[in-house]
C-alpha cells in the first residue's frame, strides 16, 4: 500500500521534469582578438582564438548550430588550418606582447608628466633653467598643449631719474587774434614710477596780432580787447605731471616701446605785452615796423596733457597740448600809469619814475601809440586770456 501511494506522487514529478528538458547553459562571452605585435616574424602566425557565434545556438545538447570549430583552425569557410608558429621563433611572446603596447598608447600619468628632466637647457619661454615639471599657472611649462601668457614688467624704471626735454617749435593753436612760435625746455624729475615735478620756460620768439585782428583794424578801425590780444613774450613755470595710464607697443615685429598718457599742472611768472601800431605804411609810402607796449609780469597757470613714448633706456619722445592761462588787466604800459600817460600826451609835468615815455617813439607812430595805450589802461579788462599751444620734442633721460 505504501509502494502504491509512493509511485502515485513520484510519476507526476518525473513527467513534469522530462516536459522541461534540460536547464539552458549561459552562453559563452566573446574573447578579443589580441593586437599583432609590430615585430617581424620569422615562421607563420599563431592562430588566433575564435569567438564564439552568439547565433549559433547556446550549447544546449542537441541543438545544431552549438558546435565550436576545432582549436587550431580560422574562421574561414573552407575550414583551412591556420598556420603555426615553430618552437624557436624568435618573436618574444604574442598576447603578453599585445598588451605591453597598449600600455604604451596611454596617457602619461600626473607624475611623469613633472618628472625633472637631467639634461633641461635653457628655456625659450622664460629664458632660464628651469626643472621639468614646475607650474605655471597650474600647468606644466613643458607641455604643448599648454599657452603660456607673461605680462612683461617695464623695461625701463623711471623712478629717480632725471628728463630734459626740449621742444624746437611750439605753436600757438588758438591764433584767433594773436598769433605765436615759440621754443620750450622743460626739466622733469620722476619721484615715482608714475609722478613727478617738472620746471619749463618758454620763449615766443614770435608774438603778434593775427592777420584777422589786423585787417580789423584796417577796414573797420577796430581792434580785439586786451583780453583776447595780449602777448606772451616768455613764461616759467612749475608744477608736477602724473601718468595714470602706461602700456606698451612692439612695432617692426622687434622693437619694443613704452608709452604713458601724462598730465601736468603748474603755476609761474610770464612777461605780457600788447601791440600798439601794426605793421605798415606811412604816408610817404615807407613801410613801418609794428610797435609794442610792455605790459609786464604777471601770474601764470598751466594745465596740460598729451603722450609720452620712450624709446630705449636713454630717449623719449613727447606730444603734449598745454594751456597757459594769465589775466588780461592792463594797469601800466611801459611803465606808465593813466595819470603819465596824460601828462605825456599833454606834455604836463609829473611822470614818476617808472615810466619809460621814449619808448612810445618806436615805429615813428609816437602820438597813435600814446593814445592806443591810454585807451588800454582807461578800460582795463577783469577777463582771462587762454594761449593754447602745441609741444612736440625728445627727451633725454639720465
Amino acid at each position: 500500500m505504501r509502494v502504491l501511494l509512493l509511485a502515485v506522487l513520484i510519476l507526476p514529478l518525473a513527467s513534469l521534469a522530462q516536459d522541461r528538458g534540460p536547464l539552458p547553459l549561459p552562453p559563452p562571452r566573446p574573447v578579443p582578438a589580441p593586437v599583432p605585435s609590430p615585430s617581424v616574424r620569422t615562421g607563420p602566425a599563431t592562430p588566433a582564438p575564435q569567438a564564439a557565434d552568439p547565433d549559433r545556438g547556446t550549447g544546449n545538447p542537441g541543438d545544431e548550430d552549438s558546435a565550436a570549430e576545432p582549436s587550431g583552425w580560422s574562421g574561414s569557410d573552407d575550414l583551412e588550418p591556420a598556420p603555426q608558429a615553430p618552437a624557436g621563433s624568435t618573436d618574444a611572446a604574442a598576447a603578453p606582447g599585445a598588451a605591453g603596447q597598449e600600455d604604451d598608447l596611454a596617457a602619461p600619468t600626473e607624475s611623469e608628466v613633472l618628472a625633472p628632466a637631467p639634461d633641461m637647457g635653457l628655456s625659450e619661454t622664460i629664458g632660464a633653467s628651469r626643472p621639468r615639471g614646475e607650474l605655471i599657472s597650474g600647468a606644466p611649462l613643458e607641455n604643448p598643449d599648454v599657452a603660456v601668457h607673461i605680462v612683461e614688467k617695464k623695461r625701463f624704471a623711471d623712478q629717480g631719474r632725471h628728463e630734459l626735454t626740449l621742444f624746437p617749435v611750439v605753436p600757438q593753436a588758438n591764433g584767433k587774434f594773436t598769433q605765436h612760435y615759440g621754443t620750450g625746455l622743460s626739466y622733469q624729475y620722476h619721484l615715482q614710477e608714475n609722478f613727478g615735478l617738472h620746471l619749463s620756460a618758454q620763449y615766443n620768439w614770435y608774438s603778434a596780432e593775427s592777420a584777422f585782428n589786423a585787417e580789423l583794424i584796417d577796414k573797420v578801425k577796430e581792434s580785439a580787447l586786451a583780453a583776447s590780444s595780449l602777448l606772451v613774450t616768455w613764461g616759467a613755470y612749475a608744477g608736477f605731471e602724473v601718468a595714470p595710464i602706461y602700456g606698451k607697443f612692439a612695432f617692426y615685429e622687434a622693437h619694443l616701446a613704452q608709452f604713458s598718457f601724462v598730465i601736468s599742472a603748474g603755476a609761474g611768472v610770464a612777461s605780457t605785452r600788447h601791440q600798439l601800431v601794426p605793421e605798415g605804411r606811412n604816408d610817404a609810402g615807407d613801410r613801418t615796423r609794428a610797435s609794442f607796449g610792455d605790459t609786464g609780469t604777471r601770474f601764470l597757470g598751466e594745465i596740460g596733457a598729451g603722450f609720452r613714448v620712450q624709446l630705449g633706456d636713454r630717449f623719449a619722445l613727447r606730444l603734449e597740448v598745454r594751456d597757459l592761462i594769465y589775466t588780461a588787466r592792463v594797469d601800466r604800459v611801459n611803465g606808465c600809469s593813466l595819470q603819465d600817460l596824460d601828462a605825456v600826451i599833454t606834455g604836463a609835468a609829473g611822470i614818476s619814475g617808472g615810466c619809460n615815455a621814449s619808448s612810445f617813439d618806436v615805429g615813428g607812430n609816437r602820438t597813435a601809440n600814446l593814445q592806443i595805450a591810454r585807451d588800454l589802461v582807461q578800460e582795463p579788462s577783469s577777463d582771462a586770456v587762454n594761449l593754447i599751444n602745441f609741444y612736440a620734442g625728445a627727451s633725454f633721460l639720465f
